[in-house]
């Protein structure tokens, strides 16, 4: 009876704001927030569009309406104690977004972003394009709580662990191919060094061989995942997010967006993280700074420029990385009785990166039907300091420490000229993209690997305290020189290309596309001896054919598609033959569905991709290769990203893959067999949430989900098998998302299931990490 009347008092002495919000086209703006500028009170509108604010005091407000993607609207009112007064709006799309159907799929399923640009470098959808692409928003990753870039690809089918490289930089698989994180924004992002998810709006993987709209020397015959960045919008906003939980992770970013005239044509944003995190382990750490800046000048209604960077560094020690021993009696990580948490490194013994990376981007409108499209970009990433490996000889059961001194900049510039239209002749739509590209890749290394002395790795004793940087530093000075200690490479490569997307009628088009590429290597330059060596020059042709029909217009579609890619080989053969361009041609069929108002979204595919002039080792000559294989690599990838009532989210996939070598050279232990390096042979994964939209818990959320993968093999030959056994890891997630906060927290590993990657690294055990978060 007392909160009853507290209730009623406090009612008469506030007032009540409710109302509708819809969009142009008469239906309900999900999600939408609505907030009182003057407080820090807000909501969300519910499913239907429908919101309240309760409790506020009395006075006049300006009452704001904002969702990314739509316009900005706000009304001036006044509450009156003991009332309750009713604001309706009705917002229009914005400018910014590409297609009017990417703002519908977020307000309705909003882990649902599918239409791109950047797959087709066409303005198509999803239901018209022949190919097959993930899209991980960052949306999702903020409900995941997601703290590191490659945790996003959780969510991609058949991406598997990832793979860790010395220098932090990752990869991970596509359809049975190790696939590389090397494009931003469509053009060359290639970044040696770990990549920091502050900017990232969303992640791109576009699947099969994609030779023919990118640059081969940075996808894989699987297909080559895309960051999208963040970009400057015109309404000013402002989150600032702390992050903080298990191995003493302590994570800042800071996302700042804001229009820099009256006008609204010069727009700024800045995306920013600090980041320190120790290992599970009893050593190892990443500890670092990165910044993004970006800024778009709308100079006219023809005219644009978008320029942005990212800079960060970045101080860490290597991931672990473990190699069996070829001649043991070991043939499973599990029964090596290596401790989980020893990482047989030390903290001395580390690397500085960093990394500047400048792009720009010209957008000039020539005319209705014509738009030209020049990008731009200069990358620079490094690494210098100490990466490290680990070798086993399990005969005795001991692991020899290997530390490589080295210090390796990148630096990459890419040019390319897109010219794009959308016309009709006579009755029949084209989408046309016609360009060039330039592309050039410089590297120096220095180097100098050294190895400790063998220990027991099963009781190492004080010799574990033995690998710090002294004695590291040690061995390198004493190391004899080598030719080979410095090498400078240099290679480039020019390419045309054009595709068209042709209209045959209102429901069937078809896509053809052809490209080709001039690679120049300039080779391996020692300035020691003055030798040049793998030094080549190729020319590739890559077509892409695709069909696509329209069961049911804009909802249901079939495909299908031929596509190639190819990769420069620049391995040294015997009798210093030049290798031939290795080539990969896809044959892809399947179903897509957007259907139920954009509540469910899905694509089912089966493909197979052929692999020509494959090289390998030349059994016959160690040290030397010999192209004389092929492989196969066919399979299943099924996905689904659904809403099917109010609040609830699922986003789930699988992916089954058989790959093998189909044609090997003789004596090498390889004909039939799957490749090690394709991973597991089946990986699914699993995500489902669902968040309160209506009442006083509005905003409240609980998400589960996890990610299995089949056993795989990290040797995988006639003479020798080592197996990566099977995993399934579960993760959960509790979060309350206020307009003005939000708070998360995310348990990843429920079941601190022990799983290795590819390089044998241990994987982290159950992991907690708490988000807060303000906006304004």
């Amino acid at each position: 009876m007392l909160f009853f009347t507290l209730s009623i008092k406090a009612q008469a002495i506030t007032g009540t704001i409710k109302g509708s919000v819809r969009t142009s086209d008469g239906k309900p703006a999900e999600y939408v927030n609505i907030t009182l500028n003057e407080t820090n009170q807000g909501t969300a509108a519910a499913q239907n569009g429908h919101y309240s604010i309760r409790n506020i005091k009395p006075g006049n407000y300006t009452l704001v309406v904002s969702f990314v993607g739509l316009q900005t609207q706000s009304k001036q009112v006044t509450v009156v104690a003991g009332e309750t007064i009713t604001e309706n709006f009705v917002l229009s799309e914005g400018g910014k977004q590409l297609q009017e159907v990417y703002v519908k799929s977020a307000r309705h399923n909003k882990f649902l972003k599918k239409e791109t640009e950047d797959v087709a470098r066409l303005p198509i959808k999803n239901l018209e394009n022949p190919q097959v692409y993930s899209v991980v928003t960052s949306e999702l990753m903020k409900e995941q709580v997601v703290t590191s870039y490659v945790d996003g690809f959780k969510n991609i089918p058949g991406t598997g662990v990832p793979l860790v490289y010395n220098n932090g930089r990752t990869t991970l698989l596509s359809r049975g191919f190790v696939t590389g994180n090397f494009i931003r924004n469509s053009v060359a992002g290639y970044n040696f060094n770990s990549i920091d998810p502050a900017d990232i709006e969303k992640i791109e993987a576009i699947k099969g061989p994609t030779g023919t709209l990118f640059n081969s020397s940075l996808a894989s015959f699987g297909g080559l995942f895309n960051r999208v960045t963040k970009q400057p919008f015109a309404t000013p906003r402002t989150e600032i997010a702390y992050q903080t939980g298990s191995f003493d992770l302590n994570r800042l970013t800071a996302d700042v967006n804001l229009p820099l005239n009256q006008d609204k044509t010069v727009l700024f944003r800045i995306n920013t993280a600090l980041h320190n995190e120790r290992s599970f382990q009893d050593a190892g750490f990443n500890r670092g700074f990165f910044v993004a800046p970006s800024l778009t000048y709308i100079i006219n209604d023809r005219l644009s420029v978008d320029i942005n960077a990212e800079i960060g560094n970045s101080n860490a020690t290597s991931a672990y990385r473990l190699a069996p021993d070829t001649k043991g009696s070991i043939h499973n990580v599990k029964d090596l009785g290596i401790d989980y948490k020893r990482s047989f490194g030390n903290n001395s013994v580390d690397y500085l990166s960093r990394q500047i990376d400048i792009y720009a981007l010209v957008n000039y409108k020539i005319s209705n039907h014509w738009k030209s499209q020049t990008m731009f970009n200069k990358t620079y990433s490094t690494t210098n300091g100490i990466v490290t490996q680990l070798n086993l000889v399990d005969s005795v059961k001991k692991i020899k420490q290997q530390a490589t001194k080295e210090d390796y900049p990148y630096y990459i510039t890419n040019l390319q000229e897109n010219f794009i239209g959308d016309f009709k002749i006579g009755q029949f739509r084209n989408r046309i993209i016609a360009g060039v590209e330039y592309y050039n890749q410089k590297s120096n290394n220095t180097n100098t690997t050294v190895t400790m002395p063998a220990i027991s790795y099963l009781d190492p004793g004080a010799a574990y305290n033995n690998f710090t940087y002294d004695k590291v530093q040690a061995l390198v000075a004493a190391a004899a020189p080598k030719a080979g200690g410095y090498v400078q490479n240099n290679q480039s490569s020019y390419a045309a290309y054009v595709s068209d997307v042709f209209n045959i009628t209102e429901r069937l088009n078809a896509m053809a596309s052809i490209r080709i590429d001039k690679f120049d290597n300039q080779g391996a330059y020692t300035p020691a001896d003055g030798k040049v060596s793998g030094k080549f020059s190729q020319t590739a042709w890559s077509p892409k054919l695709g069909l696509v029909y329209q069961l049911v217009k804009d909802q249901v579609s079939f495909f299908g598609n031929y596509m190639n890619g190819f990769n420069n080989v620049s391995s040294t053969s015997f009798d210093n033959t030049p290798f031939k361009p290795q080539y990969a041609n896809q044959w892809e069929g399947g179903i897509k569905a957007d259907a139920w108002d954009h509540k469910i979204s899905s694509t089912v595919s089966y493909y197979d991709i052929s692999v020509t002039n494959t090289t390998m080792d030349d059994p016959a000559h160690p040290g030397f290769s010999t192209q004389a294989g092929t492989q196969l690599s066919k399979g299943l990838e099924a996905e689904l990203i659904a809403n099917p009532f109010g609040g609830f989210n699922i986003v789930a996939g699988f992916a089954y893959n058989d790959s093998k070598i189909t044609l090997a050279a003789p004596g090498s232990g390889l004909q039939g067999l799957r490749p090690a390096s394709s991973g597991p042979a089946r990986l699914a994964n699993l995500w489902m949430s669902y968040r309160i939209t209506e009442g006083q818990l509005h905003g409240l959320g609980i998400g589960v989900g996890g990610n299995y993968g089949s056993q795989s093999y990290q040797s995988n030959t006639q003479a020798f098998k080592f197996v990566i056994p099977s995993y399934t890891t579960v993760d959960a997630t509790i979060f309350y998302d206020q307009p003005k906060y939000r708070l998360g927290f995310k348990l990843d590993n429920l079941t601190n299931e022990k799983y290795w990657s590819f390089r044998l690294a241990p994987q982290n055990p159950t992991r907690g990490t708490l988000s807060m978060s303000i906006k304004f």
